[in-house]
């Protein structure tokens, strides 16, 4: 294996490091301060149960970190998309605080909401570069769409 090739792998491992540091910083924070609140929430039918929400996180931060991985591997690649990738991870990870450290549920929806504006800002800027990039943060914008409902829903019945 060359070098060349092999410094491709570690840099596949921190960003794969980096995306999973702010999910385990979500996490973290929702553990935290999740209950006795969250069970006092009226919830919709379509809740998922607690048990799946860390399998698909973890599919879903894999899926960002190699496609933000594959846009820095590319030779057009530029600071711009990478930075608008990490500024999306801490809003993203600012959803765990807001909703479940603040119980700020409508300003929780409108950090998803902002969330999907980056991650739509994301796969329009990867696509030209890396369609495959842009592919993979497909099941990310559809899981957030999925959220961003959920968490309406929460809003309103509570």
């Amino acid at each position: 294996m060359s070098y060349k090739k092999s410094n491709k792998f570690v840099y596949l491992a921190l960003f794969l490091f980096l995306s999973f540091f702010m999910s385990w910083w979500g996490g973290y924070i929702t553990s935290y301060f999740k209950e006795p609140w969250y069970s006092t929430l009226v919830k919709p039918s379509y809740n998922p149960p607690d048990w799946a929400f860390a399998p698909v996180w973890i599919s879903l931060y894999l899926l960002m970190g190699y496609s933000a991985w594959l846009m820095w591997s590319t030779k057009e690649k530029t600071q711009k998309i990478l930075n608008i990738y990490f500024v999306h991870l801490i809003v993203n990870a600012s959803w765990s605080v807001t909703f479940f450290a603040f119980h700020q549920i409508l300003v929780s929806l409108v950090i998803i909401a902002l969330i999907i504006f980056f991650v739509i800002w994301l796969i329009k800027l990867y696509y030209p570069i890396n369609k495959i990039s842009s592919y993979l943060m497909l099941p990310y914008l559809a899981w957030l769409c999925f959220a961003f409902m959920l968490n309406y829903s929460i809003l309103i019945l509570n």
